[in-house]
């Protein structure tokens, strides 16, 4: 409330607020479309693999991330008609429940892309012995434990989101696992690029191989997709925690609801990726509607 009145007064950026019909109707269709993804990967025992149960580590954030907008949205619309008070006991415990549920999604969605990324560069460069070292054992154990650090990092966040301890390590996290994705994907493909030309004169290996780099471009898309939806809101939280008195980041600040939107956009972005790029979910979808008709 302070950061929006100081920007009335100092800047001459207009507040741009989406409708919440937007709101809403963008969540239900990211909430979804993911539930359909695990859905598909629960139904298909073809995909109880380690790629995809990372890839439903990735929709269950995303999820969550829509979850969070609209419990948000209609924790506004409460305080609007009255029903809710912005300062009260309870609404502080549900601001920081709602604060929670989103640093879990953002938590959630980069260490799911960095699981997916390590398990294309095993699949990459260990083809192998890929199914020695990353298991489906194994992949629920790391999966366990990137959801056990998020989840008590984002309660430990969320209730002392105003001590500086707190918050310099949040804001360092996101682009420090942002680089080191990047740093790992660049490898991959430099070291793809010499493989293929040793490879080139076995067939067999030359078609695993292409699958696997597809595979790898898939989830550099998916990469893109997330720091594009994704990086403006984080920029929004540094502005707000570091400079809401300056007039260049209140007017920045005045698209809040556009941020918020490509967050749940990001959502709804990723399953249709997922379908789009592998045959096999692809098939399990039309089985589904099939079945349901």
């Amino acid at each position: 409330e302070n950061i929006s009145d100081f920007s009335l007064n100092s800047t001459d950026c207009t507040q741009v607020v989406v409708p919440e019909e937007v709101f809403f109707t963008v969540a239900a269709a990211g909430i979804l479309e993911n539930l359909l993804i695990l859905i598909a990967v629960v139904r298909n025992k073809n995909l109880h693999l380690p790629m995809y149960f990372f890839i439903c580590s990735l929709a269950i954030s995303d999820m969550l991330g829509s979850l969070y907008k609209t419990l948000e949205n209609i924790f506004i619309i409460l305080c609007k008609m009255g029903y809710l008070t912005r300062h009260g006991d309870f609404e502080k415990k549900l601001d920081d429940a709602m604060d929670s549920m989103f640093i879990l999604s953002l938590l959630g969605s980069i260490f799911s892309l960095l699981a997916i990324a390590a398990d294309r560069y095993i699949t990459i460069f260990y083809a192998l012995r890929y199914h020695n070292i990353m298991t489906l054992r194994r992949a629920l154990i790391i999966l366990a434990i990137i959801w056990t650090f998020c989840a008590g990092s984002s309660i430990a966040i969320a209730l002392f989101s105003y001590e500086a301890a707190t918050v310099i390590p949040f804001t360092i996290l996101f682009p420090l696992m942002m680089f080191f994705i990047l740093c790992l994907y660049v490898h991959m493909f430099l070291l793809a690029r010499s493989h293929a030309k040793m490879i080139a004169s076995l067939p067999t290996s030359t078609v695993h191989q292409r699958t696997n780099m597809k595979g790898a471009i898939t989830l550099t898309i998916f990469l893109g997709v997330f720091l594009c939806c994704w990086a403006p809101f984080v920029l929004h939280i540094l502005l707000a925690r570091f400079c809401p008195h300056n007039p260049y980041c209140a007017c920045y600040m005045s698209i809040f609801h556009v941020n918020g939107t490509l967050i749940m956009c990001n959502a709804i972005i990723d399953p249709i990726i997922f379908a789009f790029r592998s045959p096999e979910l692809r098939n399990t979808f039309r089985k589904m509607f099939y079945c349901s008709r």
